[in-house]
């Protein structure tokens, strides 16, 4: 039994990591369409770092960028799509897509929103802000992340186990990922996302319900973020 187990914890565990570098690859594509260089496109900086903390493989890193740049054949071709609606007890969510067919990716969207509720552009959107986001980690005990939030230029700031969100302007992501490090934070992903102006409280059996509804949303292949207005 405990051999199965860990074989089958083995297979998840794979899975995941191959969600991430997919998902990582389409975000280098699409950053890659303003420039191959990673120096010259920050935005492109940005999610290579990231790959590279993830250890995506440099070969398959590589690939992306000169497909996004359109240096290899059959180069990519990924529209950005929002659908917006309501996981079950009317919790707020946003789903961003990254795909090359939308003839199959809206239809998929719409199964897995049976549960909830797909609404039409704007239903939701309303309630959240469209900020960076900012995950970093501080580099010792002392690190103080509200003072590093006020001296990098970061909107605000939230508390999590390991370190630290910080909220940013849209136009501000890039310069405050800079910025952290000499306020003793390492950065550990860095994206434009929605963050929820209002959060619904749920019950214990209730949170779980929506929790299923947003991972089988997430784990489909078109999906590449699901922000969601949900409290704790």
């Amino acid at each position: 039994m405990g051999a199965q187990w860990k074989a089958r914890h083995k297979e998840i565990a794979a899975n995941a990591k191959g969600r991430i570098f997919g998902k990582l690859s389409k975000e280098i594509m699409v950053a890659a369409r303003s420039g191959a260089d990673p120096d010259m496109n920050p935005r492109l900086r940005l999610v290579v770092e990231q790959a590279k903390k993830a250890s995506m493989p440099r070969e398959t890193l590589e690939r992306a960028i000169k497909k996004g740049a359109g240096l290899l054949d059959g180069g990519a071709n990924l529209e950005r799509l929002i659908y917006e609606g309501f996981a079950p007890h009317k919790v707020p969510v946003i789903v961003e897509c990254l795909t090359d067919n939308i003839n199959r990716t809206y239809p998929n969207i719409r199964v897995l929103f049976r549960k909830g509720q797909l609404g039409a552009s704007g239903s939701v959107s309303w309630d959240f802000d469209h900020v960076g986001m900012i995950e970093a980690t501080p580099n010792s005990k002392d690190a103080d992340a509200e003072l590093a939030a006020i001296e990098a230029g970061a909107q605000d700031f939230e508390l999590g186990d390991e370190g630290a969100l910080f909220i940013t302007d849209s136009t501000d992501l890039d310069a405050v990922c800079r910025a952290l490090p000499a306020q003793g934070y390492t950065v550990q992903s860095a994206k434009l996302g929605y963050r929820p102006k209002n959060t619904v409280t749920l019950s214990d059996t209730e949170r779980e319900e929506v929790e299923a509804f947003l991972e089988a949303i997430d784990a489909d292949d078109d999906v590449q973020n699901v922000y969601v207005g949900l409290a704790g």
